[in-house]
């Protein structure tokens, strides 16, 4: 379709997306796709929810927007509320955001004027993962440690420290167990502030279940405690970044529940809203707040949309439908039924090296020989190759290229809606399968 509008890419033409029709989205020529990542694990209750319409439509009769620097709002009251009452122990604000990369680019300031506010303004060093993700705005990107989104930006990025991802498949060594792996790799936090000096360093950023850059890789047992314990030992903030694996995705409201742990920020979108609406916030524990509010009162921040009524009342119907729907059941249930219909059919397929993760979100990881893990080479673009094959079938995955270190590996990425049934767990598996194995042949 030729126009006017700057898309991802200026190379190739994309489908009219024209309707959804629950876990499908039609486009204007009447083709059905599955979808099988909810875009960007972000349609989480499908394409067509009455309810989450619904509610945006009363909302819409009432009230669209009124700025917050004015005043507040009855759905924006209600959503922090639930979300402060769901969240980790010590989380009591929300500050509501329009989507991921605004939330970590508020966790990164406000981390800053928390220390300022405390009179320590030496602190102001990140520390971040490799093979991580966190956001496109300058501040997330530079905390991201995804080297093919940072390298044409790097003169513009505040320098961040990056340590070793929890990456089980690639980085345990043979004979060590999974405990003594994850904390191995959680020490050289430690190691990292003793080396910038502890008095300098102010937080630290990862995802519990890392997304995009690396497909579905969940901290192994016992890693973001021993994280916790080194943050606390030198006064660093925790910060969660749970853009993707939130808001149930894992078959928790939080992610980090799965691995008892309270941070001091989580970092929500995608989910949130369900694409119904953009919006996504960050919650904060409560000594965080207090320390503004006792010192200069005000967060030296904001954004035109942050708090916006229409956005605020699409996440308390997503909300709603979640708990009343009791999709987070749904999610683990499904969730090992992928795992396993995964397994059953590509288990044993010779260029599948991996497959992870946890609820309704999982990631394969491709390989040129399964014995050595060697990968397949860049050039041959095997994920965009995936993603055309799997378009053509009637499928939206989300695969990607550089999974090892952001040049190198490629993987698959699935989201789909909780919503989703048995038959079209078994619909998605059977036409990624499909698409697999023509991508290998081209």
């Amino acid at each position: 379709m030729p126009g006017h509008v700057f898309g991802r890419s200026t190379r190739g033409s994309l489908p009219v997306a024209a309707a959804g029709d629950g876990c499908y989205i039609l486009d204007a020529e009447g083709r059905r796709y599955l979808d099988g990542s909810g875009g960007a694990a972000v349609s989480c209750l499908g394409h067509s929810n009455a309810s989450v319409r619904a509610a945006l439509h009363d909302q819409l009769d009432r009230l669209a927007f009124a700025h917050t620097g004015f005043f507040t709002s009855e759905p924006a009251e209600r959503l922090a509320d639930r979300l402060a009452a769901a969240a980790p122990e010590g989380i009591e604000r929300v500050y509501l955001v329009s989507g991921g990369s605004e939330a970590v680019e508020a966790a990164l300031k406000l981390a800053r004027q928390y220390f300022m506010e405390l009179g320590q303004p030496e602190r102001h060093r990140v520390i971040a993962r490799r093979q991580s993700y966190h956001g496109n705005t300058l501040g997330a990107l530079a905390a991201g440690g995804n080297e093919w989104r940072r390298a044409q930006f790097a003169p513009l990025l505040v320098e961040t420290s990056h340590i070793a991802p929890c990456y089980e498949y690639r980085g345990r060594a043979e004979g060590e167990s999974v405990e003594a792996y994850g904390l191995r790799v959680a020490d050289e936090l430690e190691a990292e502030i003793l080396r910038l000096g502890p008095e300098t360093v102010m937080a630290f950023v990862a995802e519990p279940v890392v997304g995009a850059t690396a497909g579905a890789v969940p901290a192994v047992p016992g890693y973001l405690r021993r994280i916790r314990e080194i943050c606390d030992r030198h006064g660093v903030l925790m910060i969660l970044d749970e853009v993707m694996c939130g808001m149930g995705r894992t078959g928790h409201l939080f992610a980090c529940a799965e691995d008892g742990v309270a941070p001091d920020m989580i970092a929500i979108a995608k989910g949130l809203g369900a694409g119904y609406q953009p919006i996504g916030a960050l919650l904060v524990q409560g000594r965080i707040y207090d320390a503004i509010a006792a010192g200069s009162g005000f967060f030296q921040h904001g954004h035109t949309y942050m708090g916006h009524a229409m956005a605020a009342a699409a996440a308390n119907a997503v909300l709603d439908e979640i708990e009343d729907c009791d999709l987070l059941s749904a999610v683990r249930q499904q969730g090992a039924r992928l795992e396993a219909l995964l397994h059953e059919r590509l288990g044993q397929h010779p260029h599948v090296g991996d497959i992870r993760g946890r609820g309704l979100f999982r990631g394969i990881e491709l390989v040129a020989d399964r014995d050595t893990k060697a990968p397949f080479d860049a050039e041959r673009k095997l994920h965009a190759r995936i993603k055309a094959e799997a378009l053509a079938g009637g499928l939206i995955c989300y695969p990607m290229g550089g999974t090892i270190d952001g040049h190198l590996g490629d993987h698959i990425l699935l989201a789909p809606p909780f919503i989703i049934s048995d038959a079209q767990v078994e619909e998605l598996v059977g036409k990624l399968s499909d698409a697999l194995d023509r991508a290998l042949a081209a």
